[in-house]
C-alpha cells in the first residue's frame, strides 16, 4: 500500500511539472522567438538608428503578426516588453512583460504577410503607461512611424517628439510604420502562464520580482551588447556643461586693503 500511494504521488508531480512546461510553451517561444528578430533586426546599422535605441527607455518586439490571426477586422499580436531597470530606467534591460498589440489598421498594411514589429519607447511617461494599462497610440501616448538609417538626421521633428516609435519588417524590408489608432497593453494571462502566478506588469519589469527567464537570454543580450546604457540623461549633462562653459565669468573681487597697492601700480 505503501509502494502504491509512492508511485501514485510520483505520477502527480510529473503530470503537474508536464502541465507547467506546457501552459507556458507559447510564451517561451514567444520570447526566444522575440530575441531571435531583435538579433536580427538590431544587428544591421541600417535599421533602427542607434541614437534612437540608446535613447529608448523600452522596447517591444512583437514577432511574426500574421494578418490570419485577426478577428472581426481588427489586428492583434502578441509579443514582448523590455525595459532598462531601475526606477530611472537607467540599468540593464530587464525581465521582460508579455505584450498585446490590438486593433488599428496596421493589419491593412501588412498584406497578410507574417510581420515583425518593433516599438521603442522614448520617455518613463509612455513606459509606464503601457506597463499600468491599456495604452492607444496616437491618443494616450505620441507615436509615429520611426527613421531608418544610421542616423536620423532627416528625422521631422513630429518623428522626434513621439513618445513611441514603430517599425515593422516583412519579406526582409524593414521600414517605420504607423501604428496609431492601436493599443498596446500588459497581456497579464501570459504573464501569469510564464512566471507562474499574478503579477502586475511594472512589478515584473521594473520592480525586480522575479528574475528573468532562460528563454528571454538572447533578446537581453543583444539588448545589453547593442545600447547597454541610456544616454538620453548623458546627452542633457553635455549640454549643461556646455552652457555653463558659457557663461559670463565673475570679475575678480579685491579686499579693501589690496587697493593702494593696486593704485601704486596703476
Amino acid at each position: 500500500m505503501k509502494m502504491y500511494f509512492t508511485c501514485l504521488v510520483s505520477a502527480l508531480l510529473v503530470l503537474s511539472v508536464s502541465s507547467v512546461s506546457a501552459d507556458n510553451k507559447k510564451e517561451v517561444e514567444r520570447l526566444e522567438n522575440a530575441g531571435k528578430v531583435s538579433n536580427e533586426i538590431l544587428n544591421v546599422p541600417e535599421n533602427v538608428p542607434q541614437d534612437l535605441l540608446d535613447k529608448a527607455y523600452c522596447v517591444v518586439v512583437l514577432p511574426s503578426v500574421v494578418k490570419a490571426a485577426f478577428v472581426v477586422g481588427a489586428s492583434y499580436g502578441r509579443g514582448v516588453m523590455t525595459c532598462r531597470s531601475g526606477a530611472t530606467f537607467k540599468g540593464p534591460w530587464g525581465t521582460p512583460t508579455m505584450i498585446a498589440l490590438e486593433g488599428g489598421s496596421f493589419g491593412f498594411q501588412i498584406g497578410g504577410e507574417a510581420t515583425d514589429f518593433v516599438l521603442l519607447l522614448m520617455n518613463d511617461r509612455s513606459a509606464e503607461g503601457v506597463l499600468t494599462s491599456k495604452v492607444k497610440l496616437g491618443a494616450d501616448a505620441s507615436a509615429a512611424a520611426g527613421p531608418v538609417g544610421r542616423d536620423t538626421s532627416a528625422a521631422t521633428d513630429a518623428t522626434m517628439r513621439a513618445e513611441i516609435l514603430s517599425y515593422s519588417r516583412a519579406r526582409g524590408a524593414f521600414a517605420g510604420v504607423s501604428l496609431e489608432g492601436s493599443t498596446l497593453r500588459p497581456d497579464n494571462g501570459a504573464n501569469k502562464n510564464l512566471y507562474g502566478k499574478e503579477m502586475p506588469a511594472k512589478d515584473i519589469v521594473l520592480g525586480g520580482k522575479v528574475p528573468a527567464p532562460p528563454s528571454a537570454k538572447l533578446l537581453l543580450s543583444t539588448l545589453d551588447k547593442k545600447s547597454p546604457h541610456l544616454k538620453a540623461e548623458a546627452k542633457k549633462q553635455r549640454f549643461a556643461t556646455k552652457l555653463s562653459s558659457l557663461r559670463p565669468r565673475r570679475r575678480p573681487s579685491f579686499a579693501p586693503e589690496s587697493l593702494p597697492l593696486l593704485r601704486r601700480l596703476v
